[in-house]
């Protein structure tokens, strides 16, 4: 008795939607680690509050410790922050496994590429809670309340997450 064909359509989309998910979780470290060594030079190199010109009046490195929110809201709130930060992550986790584990990764990517950019920028910005109690911000339009790459990470992840519920009107199935 032959031995059956192998279903070649299905080990396509299990690889497909296999190499989606390592996709997202090397995302999300490479951000990660972006942020974090973007933050450990701006302290090695820059002394609190030197700021030096990239492109004059537009553009500056200006190193700050942030005790607050974005744009420095709820100053020395820290702890708060943290367990927001916790919460936070927990539950995009679990979206993100729940998804992974489903396989439908890659069929609601914006969605779930959205949750991978806001877990990144809010585990950063953790991080520096955690250890420091503060967060490094460093980038300064000058017009624009000095911010980092955790903070950009979650700002684009958020805006995403919002076109992601419009194109799909609404129907986001975790």
């Amino acid at each position: 008795m032959p031995s059956p064909m192998p279903n070649t359509a299905y080990n396509a989309s299990q690889k497909k939607k296999r190499i989606s998910n390592i996709a997202g979780i090397l995302s999300l470290f490479l951000i990660l680690l972006i942020d974090q060594v973007s933050k450990s030079v701006i302290v090695s190199r820059l002394a609190l509050g030197q700021s030096i010109p990239i492109i004059k009046n537009v553009l500056h490195i200006t190193f700050i410790k942030n005790t607050g929110a974005a744009f420095g809201l709820f100053k020395n709130s820290t702890y708060f922050f943290i367990a927001v930060s916790v919460i936070a992550v927990i539950l995009i986790g679990i979206v993100l496994v729940n998804s992974a584990g489903k396989g439908s990764f890659s069929e609601k990517f914006l969605f779930h590429y959205s949750l991978i950019l806001i877990m990144a920028g809010a585990l950063g910005n953790l991080i520096d809670r955690i250890s420091l109690k503060y967060v490094i911000d460093f980038i300064d339009f000058r017009i624009w309340p000095v911010f980092n790459i955790a903070d950009s990470s979650i700002t684009i992840g958020t805006a995403l997450l919002i076109i992601s519920f419009t194109r799909f009107d609404n129907k986001i199935n975790v």
